[in-house]
C-alpha cells in the first residue's frame, strides 16, 4: 500500500501553518493521556523505569481490561498508530469474523436483519485480537520484560482496585438494560459486586492474565484459555473454535500518511475508515474555505461545512470500505488531492445539501477507549481498543472472566441497512470467514516536517471517533489550541443519516443553534467521545483527557538516574 501524500499552500489566519518552533529545544519529558488513573499511573510507571512508549502502552492495554471494563480487554481488539526511532507504523488486532460466520448469518427468514443478535450474546463476537496484537507489538519494539509489563493488571485483578463511581453506575446501567431487553447473559454474576467505593476483585481473570504473563501470545490463543473459550462458545451455540483463535495473526499494515499544513498526519488505513475520513475531511474543509474568509471556530460557517464534508465522508465509507485482505480498498483515490478538490467543490457553503443526492464520489460502542503515549526519546503511541457497546456481548467467558466482544455488529449484516452507530454498509463490508470488520477507530499522530512529535490522539465513540479525531487535530494545530482546550472544546458530528441531524455537545451557543435550525438542520444534543491527546508545543508536552470521563494525563520528566 503506497503512502499518499497531499500539500495544501492554503493558510488560514486563525492560526493554522506549521509553526517552526513547536519542536522546540526542551529538557527531555515523556507522557501520558490515558482514559482512567489506573492505567495512566501503570504506563508513567513503566516509563519512569526505563521503558518506551510501547512497553507503556502494553501495560496501559492489560490493565484496561480489569479496571475500564466498558471497553479496556483482552477479549475485544483495536488499532495502533506510531512513531518508533522516526519511522511511522501501524498494527491491525482488530477482531475477525469466525471460520463459521456467514453473509446472512444475522437475517430472519424473511430477509430481515435480527439487530439483538449482532449486539448480544456470544454469537455477536469476533474472534479477538488484543493479546495478540500487545504480543506482536512487543515482539517488534518492546524493551522491557513481557512479564513486567503485565504486572500491574495481575495485581489489579488479583488484589482488586477501589471502583469508581462512574464505572459503578455504568454497571448499573447496563444491568437493568439486561433485565428490561430480556437477556440472557452472565454479566450481573461477574459485574453486581462492583459497587462504588467497593474493592472488587477478578481472580478467573487474574488467572487467565498471568497465563498470558507466563506464555506470552501462546497464554490466550492455545492451552487452558483457548479451551476455556472455545467450550464456552459451543455451550451457548457460538462460532468461536480453538482452530479459529489458532489461525488469529495481528498485522502490521501501512499506516495513511497525509501531509496537512506542513505536517504530517500517520493515521489508520482499512480495515479502518476513520484515517481516510479523517485525510478527507481536513483536505476538503482547506479547499472548500480557498478564497473564502476563514470559518471561526465553532461557528455556524464552520459547523455547517464539516457537516456538509461529512455527508460526503461517510458516503464514501459506505461503499468502498471494508478489509483490504478481502475487497480492493481504493485508498490512492480516495485522497487524491483532485479527487478531493472535485468532492470540495459541490459543497455549497450557504444551504444544506439533499441527502438523497449524496452518492460515492468514485465511479463503529460508543464505549471503545483511547489512550496516548509520548516517551523520553520522542516515540509515539496511539492506541484505539474495543469490544464495540459498552461491556461488548455482556457475556463473560466462565472460568477465564474476560468480556466477550460484540464486534460482529459492525459487518454490513445487510446492505443498506444501518448498523447500532447508524453508519449505512454495503457490500464492501459483508461478512466473511476470517474477514475483520470495518472500524472507525482512528489512532493518530502527526508529525512536523523534522519528523518530531507535534500530537497524538485519539478518542471512542463509534462512527463520531472520526469527527472528534478531525476536530481535536484541528483544535489543536489549525487553531492552537492547549491541549485542554482542544479535548474539551464542544464538538459536533453529522455523518449523511439520519438526514440533516447533528449532534451536538452541550456549550454550543444557543444562537448559534438557532441559525443552524433555520438552515434546516435538526440538531441532538449528545456528549460523545473521550478524547486522549498530547501535544508538543515550545515549552514542552501538553497533554490532556476530556473532562467527561474518568482519564487522567501526566507529563513528567524522566527519573535522574535514567536521563
Amino acid at each position: 500500500m503506497r503512502h499518499i501524500l497531499w500539500i495544501f499552500l492554503f493558510v488560514a489566519v486563525t492560526g493554522c501553518a506549521y509553526q517552526s518552533d513547536i519542536a522546540a529545544d526542551t529538557a527531555p519529558q515523556q507522557a501520558v493521556a490515558a482514559p482512567d488513573t489506573f492505567s495512566a499511573n501503570a504506563a508513567m510507571a513503566v516509563l519512569q523505569e526505563g521503558g518506551n512508549a510501547v512497553d507503556a502502552a502494553i501495560a496501559t492495554q492489560f490493565v484496561l481490561a480489569v479496571t475500564l471494563p466498558e471497553a479496556g480487554n483482552i477479549g475485544g481488539g483495536g488499532f495502533m498508530t506510531l512513531v518508533h526511532d522516526g519511522k511511522p507504523g501501524f498494527l491491525d488486532f482488530r477482531e475477525m469474523a469466525p471460520g463459521k460466520a456467514s453473509r446472512d448469518m444475522y437475517l430472519d427468514a424473511n430477509g430481515k436483519v435480527k439487530p439483538h443478535d449482532s449486539l448480544y450474546g456470544v454469537r455477536a463476537s469476533g474472534v479477538p485480537g488484543s493479546v495478540a496484537g500487545m504480543w506482536a507489538a512487543h515482539q517488534k519494539h518492546g524493551s522491557m520484560p513481557w512479564s513486567r509489563l503485565l504486572q500491574p493488571a495481575v495485581n489489579l485483578a488479583e488484589q482488586g482496585f477501589v471502583v469508581p463511581e462512574k464505572l459503578a453506575r455504568n454497571i448499573e446501567r447496563f444491568v437493568k438494560k439486561g433485565q428490561e431487553k430480556g437477556l440472557s447473559n452472565n454479566f450481573s454474576r461477574y459485574f453486581s459486586k462492583a459497587t462504588a467505593g467497593s474493592t472488587f476483585v477478578q481472580p478467573e481473570l487474574a488467572a487467565t492474565l498471568k497465563r498470558i504473563q507466563n506464555e506470552g501470545k501462546a497464554g490466550f490463543y492455545e492451552g487452558k484459555t483457548a479451551r476455556l473459550l472455545a467450550d464456552f462458545m459451543q455451550q451457548h451455540d457460538g462460532l468461536i473454535t480453538e482452530d479459529d483463535l489458532s489461525r488469529y495473526q495481528a498485522i502490521w499494515r501501512e499506516p495513511v500518511q497525509v501531509s496537512w499544513q506542513g505536517y504530517t498526519l500517520v493515521t489508520a488505513p482499512a480495515p479502518s475508515s476513520g484515517g481516510i475520513a479523517v485525510a478527507q475531511w481536513l483536505g476538503m474543509f482547506e479547499q472548500a474555505q480557498q478564497g473564502m474568509t476563514p470559518a471561526s471556530h465553532n461557528s455556524v460557517e464552520y459547523i455547517h461545512l464539516l457537516s456538509e464534508i461529512g455527508k460526503r465522508v461517510f458516503a464514501d465509507r459506505a461503499k468502498y470500505l471494508g478489509d483490504p485482505d478481502f475487497i480492493d480498498v481504493p485508498m490512492a483515490q480516495l485522497i487524491d488531492d483532485k479527487y478531493i478538490a472535485r468532492r470540495a467543490s459541490q459543497v455549497n457553503p450557504a444551504a444544506i445539501s439533499d441527502s438523497q443526492s449524496i452518492k460515492p464520489g468514485l465511479h463503529e460502542s460508543e464505549q471503545t477507549t483511547h489512550f496516548s503515549i509520548v516517551d523520553k526519546w520522542g516515540n509515539a503511541v496511539a492506541i484505539t481498543t474495543t469490544l464495540n457497546l459498552g461491556f461488548g456481548s455482556g457475556m463473560v467467558v466462565s472460568g477465564a472472566g474476560f468480556l466477550l466482544n460484540d464486534e460482529m455488529d459492525d459487518f454490513s449484516a445487510k446492505a443498506g441497512v444501518p448498523n447500532f452507530f447508524g453508519a449505512v454498509g454495503g457490500k464492501a463490508n459483508e461478512i466473511q470467514p476470517y474477514k475483520r470488520m470495518l472500524s472507525s477507530m482512528t489512532p493518530t499522530v502527526v508529525l512536523t516536517p523534522n519528523k518530531d512529535v507535534a500530537l497524538v490522539t485519539g478518542s471512542p465513540g463509534g462512527t463520531t471517533i472520526i469527527s472528534s479525531v478531525t476536530q481535536s487535530v484541528l483544535n489543536a494545530l489549525h487553531f492552537d489550541m492547549s491541549a485542554e482546550q482542544a479535548v474539551n472544546a464542544p464538538r459536533f458530528h453529522h455523518q449523511l443519516w439520519p438526514e440533516n441531524t447533528i449532534r451536538i455537545h452541550s456549550g454550543i451557543d444557543e444562537v448559534k443553534q438557532q441559525e443552524l435550525q433555520r438552515l434546516g438542520y435538526t440538531l441532538k444534543q449528545q456528549n460523545f467521545g473521550d478524547l486522549q491527546l498530547i501535544k508538543r508545543t515550545p515549552e514542552g508536552l501538553d497533554a490532556a483527557s476530556q473532562r467527561s470521563g474518568r482519564g487522567l494525563s501526566l507529563v513528567e520528566a524522566p527519573a535522574a538516574s535514567d536521563q
